[in-house]
């Protein structure tokens, strides 16, 4: 068993938490430090968590309780106006225990997550306790804090956007874009008439004229609700005016309804230079930004946590080399790499920064009223899902391993990857899921 100091999560928001519970699975203590003073509860913000996320959480005791009490959703439809253009079913997979998509607010993730953490020795929580200092050597890392000094064996960034020391530790840029286009946010409380557990995505509804709006609905009867608004959009002043009552009775109608929260967004396209160099690695918005269209931030981040977790378990129990760890960071950035172009590559559909791309962008809508092919081309986002680390040795690796329950044939030893012998041959699986080798030969 590990005996050593504990390894340091910097960041206690629910990719900190993540990586912290994962490591105490492998019996590897963390000091999570945070500089709050305490945890605030503060809307909805990513609210769209995937099968595979839940997946991850329930490895800790915590996928099930957030499974059960966020909305399920199956179905996501695009509409143009008044015209409904298409729909996307998801559906369920293998034995998967849990839906395709589960609506629930960041805020109550982060209350299930603590409550595991609170059961779980290995992980220390220090509030109140700002990084100001990162520097490493080939046997340890130093990270000075507003409370001292702690040497430790690894660091796993998670502190968002804000993560400077962090990434200036390994020397990392956080390179991209941000667009100017601004977004209203709010969430909800009313009771309608017929409740639609699904995500809808309106462009250039007669409620929001020349601009898009995206509704999700959450638990406890609320919705989450975006408007792209204009570039001199004052919150205060709509509310002030009533003009924020008349734009949610568009959607809403006469029903009664609460404001629980609404703020004003601009979205960014960001990507650390590297994720990880010698003994510090960088994860969630602390390695990258990127628009919530599509749901990849969050997704994302708790697979940054995985991966770097398993790493610097087998690392540290002696169970592989400590070149295990340098894998993360080429994985991982590939992923953000695939997240990014995808969720710019919306993002420029839907908030076309020419006259071009807009004129663009209205004749496809209009054709796809009428023209199904028209309709491949539209953009409302593409909804995340885990990333296949590159490998064409065979058509399985590198994606996640199949859903489904592992009976005999199956083994896992501590320190060693799962083997699944099938008809089609033996699977190496690694410790988060994805398949490192198929071989028919050793069937």
């Amino acid at each position: 068993m590990y005996d050593g100091p504990p390894v340091v999560v910097v960041g206690n928001g629910p990719v900190g938490q993540t990586t912290a519970l994962l490591l105490a699975r492998w019996e590897i203590p963390t000091v999570v430090l945070d500089a709050h003073e305490r945890r605030e509860a503060v809307g909805s913000r990513s609210i769209c968590q995937q099968r595979e996320t839940l997946d991850i959480w329930d490895t800790v005791g915590a996928g099930r309780a957030i499974a059960d009490e966020g909305v399920t959703w199956r179905v996501a439809r695009t509409y143009y106006r008044e015209h409904e253009l298409f729909q996307v079913a998801f559906a369920d997979s293998g034995d998967s225990p849990f839906p395709p998509w589960v609506n629930i607010g960041q805020a109550r993730v982060e209350q299930v997550l603590d409550e595991r953490i609170a059961d779980a020795p290995l992980v220390d929580v220090r509030w109140g306790t700002t990084v100001t200092g990162i520097s490493q050597d080939d046997r340890a890392v130093r990270v000075e804090t507003t409370r001292g000094t702690i040497e430790t064996p690894y660091v796993v960034g998670c502190a968002g956007a804000r993560g400077e020391v962090v990434r200036a530790a390994i020397g990392a840029g956080f390179e991209g874009r941000t667009f100017e286009d601004r977004f209203l946010i709010c969430d909800i409380r009313c009771d309608l008439p017929e409740r639609e557990l699904e995500r809808r995505f309106y462009f250039d509804p007669e409620w929001n004229p020349g601009r898009q709006v995206l509704m999700h609905p959450c638990p406890d009867s609320t919705y989450r609700i975006d408007w792209q608004v204009d570039p001199g959009f004052d919150l205060e002043r709509e509310r002030a005016n009533g003009d924020l009552d008349r734009r949610i009775r568009r959607i809403v109608g006469s029903v009664d309804h609460e404001v629980l929260w609404c703020t004003v967004y601009r979205f960014h396209s960001r990507l650390a230079t590297t994720m990880g160099s010698g003994r510090v690695l960088l994860a969630g918005d602390c390695a990258h930004l990127m628009a919530p269209f599509g749901a990849r931030g969050l997704n994302s981040g708790v697979a940054d946590a995985e991966n770097a977790a398993w790493r610097i378990a087998y690392a540290l129990h002696g169970w592989a080399s400590p070149r295990t760890v340098d894998g993360y960071a080429a994985e991982r950035r590939a992923a953000a790499e695939n997240n990014l172009a995808i969720t710019t590559s919306t993002m420029d559909f839907l908030v076309p920064q020419s006259e071009a791309g807009r004129a663009h962008r209205r004749d496809v809508l209009e054709r796809a009223v009428t023209d199904a092919a028209a309709r491949a081309e539209i953009d409302s986002g593409k909804l995340y899902a885990p990333f296949r680390y590159g490998a064409d040795r065979h058509p399985a690796v590198g994606a996640l391993h199949p859903d489904h329950r592992l009976r005999a044939a199956a083994r896992r030893a501590r320190g060693e990857f799962l083997t699944h012998a099938t008809g089609g041959g033996t699977w190496v699986v690694r410790p988060d899921g994805h398949v490192a080798a198929v071989s028919a030969e050793w069937s």
